[in-house]
């Protein structure tokens, strides 16, 4: 009887374990989704090289740039052997690229004299994003002084398999591709393999490496909780208007909408004449922009031929301390000129509330909403 009983008990105690294991069960991420982190797991286990072919994929070559920030040229095959890289993929109008150039700014800053160099691929996302003086200005305003290429015809971003903004990859002084991050976030953890890498550097080339016991802590910034946010990313080009609401989505050329009397969620309404173009929605007339959104920051894709002044409202109201930096808080306007994201509500909640623009001339060219 105590041998049946202990059998049936170690029968229960394998079905039961091996039902937890199937209902926790990961399920592959949709390619439509772009993973928060999708990390190459290293590293530095005093692996040979052969070992290491077998595990990581090599470096890509630079390929094709046409143009260079901070430098007059470089190849990461002059690199291999002498440096850990950090090859950065970014495009300046992107808001989730900017939450993290403080951190970037901040590895460059303290690791770049121990081994570690940083290399920008800017591939644009809009047409704007490919001029040289337009980059050349982002990258003054966020203080970046490591070397920056434009990948305009997005060869480096194909040669490296790349479909996300940001996206880093750290490679090793071997030159294999040994971590890889896609998106925000993981910045300890981003941090501390750059130190390992280091560290392995330091063993090879016979030099001294210590890691520094404080991981890097930029100020000011912007927090945001990615699972509060549930407004998508809105398009006012032809090419993916997608969520227009009062007018016909994917048409290119002119049309005059007026607002309808409900307004619903995560759509966008436009008022007034507007001429879509492929990438951008360009107002002919006074107009307005109404979109009611999920989220607690808004951010907007613009650019004006001309100095041009816009009124932002929040729930029908003025902004007052809710204005973002690009919005003044005594008036709620900002003026849209230059081709860049506009920083319209830093929020005190995440929730449910119309955004409402009232566009006080024509010439606004709207891209896209982004939240946070």
């Amino acid at each position: 009887m105590a041998r049946n009983f202990i059998l049936i008990a170690a029968l229960l105690l394998i079905g039961g374990s091996i039902f937890y294991l199937q209902s926790t069960k990961i399920a592959p991420t949709s390619q439509a989704d772009a993973p928060t982190d999708t990390t190459i797991k290293p590293l530095v286990e005093n692996m040979t090289t052969k070992e290491k072919a077998s595990r990581y994929g090599r470096v890509h070559e630079i390929v094709n740039p046409q143009g260079f920030i901070n430098t007059t040229g470089l190849k990461l095959a002059d690199l291999v052997g002498k440096k850990v890289i950090l090859v950065d993929f970014w495009t300046y109008s992107c808001i989730n690229c900017q939450r993290t150039l403080p951190y970037l700014n901040a590895w460059y800053e303290k690791y770049k004299d121990q081994g570690l160099e940083i290399v920008g691929v800017h591939t644009p996302e809009f047409k704007f994003e490919q001029e040289l003086n337009n980059v050349t200005q982002a990258v003054k305003k966020y203080g970046i002084q490591y070397p920056v290429l434009l990948d305009n015809r997005y060869e480096t971003w194909t040669a490296y398999g790349n479909r996300y903004w940001p996206r880093k990859y750290l490679i090793d002084i071997d030159g294999f591709i040994v971590y890889d991050h896609i998106g925000e976030g993981a910045y300890d953890e981003t941090e501390k393999k750059i130190q390992e890498l280091l560290a392995e550097r330091a063993e090879r080339l016979k030099t001294q490496f210590t890691a520094p016991a404080e991981l890097v802590a930029p100020k000011n910034i912007l927090e945001t909780d990615a699972a509060k946010v549930q407004s998508p990313e809105i398009y006012f080009g032809s090419a993916r208007n997608t969520y227009l609401g009062n007018g016909k989505s994917e048409w290119f050329g002119a049309q005059t909408l007026s607002l309808p009397t409900g307004i619903k969620t995560n759509i966008l309404y436009l008022d007034g004449t507007w001429d879509f173009a492929g990438e951008n929605a360009e107002n002919k007339t006074l107009g307005r922009i109404v979109f009611r959104y999920q989220a607690k920051d808004v951010y907007f894709v613009a650019s004006s031929k001309n100095p041009l002044s816009i009124r932002v409202l929040r729930d029908g109201q003025p902004l007052g301390n809710l204005a973002g930096e690009d919005v003044n808080q005594s008036d709620s306007r900002a003026t849209i000129q230059a081709e860049r994201l506009y920083k319209l509500i830093k929020g005190d909640d995440y929730g449910e509330h119309t955004l409402e623009i009232i566009i006080e001339s024509p010439g606004l060219r709207a891209f896209t909403f982004t939240f946070g």
